[in-house]
């Protein structure tokens, strides 16, 4: 089995920065798209489907990279790396702490770039799914994540950024057991917050996906008693099916 090509998303108004960003990021093995504004970025997301890590500028026209690290986030826990020429400590302090997974000063060597975007892909870990622009889960379920909508046996279920953003965390770690704590720093990273909080949320969010049937047993969201959550990998549990 071939390993999967990650999809990188870079946005620079400079366009000798972006042209270097995408030679450099190809050259290592990425599959990369590239946009000139968050604007575009955005409408990208929205017709291709979310990348597996985005490379923003933070100065540009329109939609500051802060910004647009704020409007993704509402939706999902896309990894975000800041490349670019501001060094002031607090504003990589804001962008460490509130949107980024790592923050680059220009100039850049390509070799750090190339390095840091690995390291942070390993960390976050691979998305489970393959990204498009509605993902599917199975024969019942597609989650369209820019649009916020869950699409149950083809009707249309409209989510909350929270129930969304939960969605996609769990969902990049499918089939693996995401502790409580870790998911409460992610969707609230700035915020000190107790875990009746995040039951709230699962509740209404399994109510919206889960087989309204038969409501005792969760076909896709598993509480792990003491531990935290798990979406059932069904891509592994389709595998396995074959190979038995």
């Amino acid at each position: 089995m071939t390993e999967r090509q990650h999809r990188i998303l870079a946005i620079d108004d400079n366009a000798y920065t972006l042209r270097l960003v995408e030679y450099t990021l190809r050259e290592a093995g990425f599959r990369v798209t590239t946009a000139i504004s968050g604007e575009e970025a955005l409408n990208h997301i929205e017709q291709a489907g979310l990348p597996d890590l985005a490379i923003v500028d933070l100065h540009m026209p329109g939609i500051s990279g802060f910004e647009f690290a704020h409007l993704v986030h509402q939706y999902s826990d896309m990894p975000i790396i800041m490349l670019t020429a501001v060094n002031h400590e607090t504003t990589v302090v804001e962008g460490l702490e509130e949107h980024a997974e790592d923050y680059i000063v220009k100039p850049f060597s390509p070799g750090e770039l190339v390095a840091r975007t690995k390291r942070v892909l390993r960390r976050i870990g691979e998305f489970a799914y393959d990204l498009e622009p509605q993902t599917r889960i199975d024969e019942r379920l597609l989650i369209d994540f820019p649009n916020r909508t869950a699409i149950v046996e083809g009707k249309a279920e409209a989510l909350t950024p929270t129930e969304t953003k939960l969605l996609y965390i769990l969902m990049r770690k499918a089939g693996r057991t995401v502790p409580t704590d870790y998911i409460l720093r992610r969707l609230w990273p700035m915020e000190p917050v107790f875990e009746d909080r995040l039951h709230v949320h699962l509740h209404r969010l399994r109510r919206k996906i889960e087989d309204k049937k038969d409501k005792t047993r969760p076909r896709y969201i598993i509480s792990e008693r003491g531990a935290g959550y798990s979406f059932r990998d069904l891509n592994a549990d389709s595998s396995r099916s074959l190979d038995e």
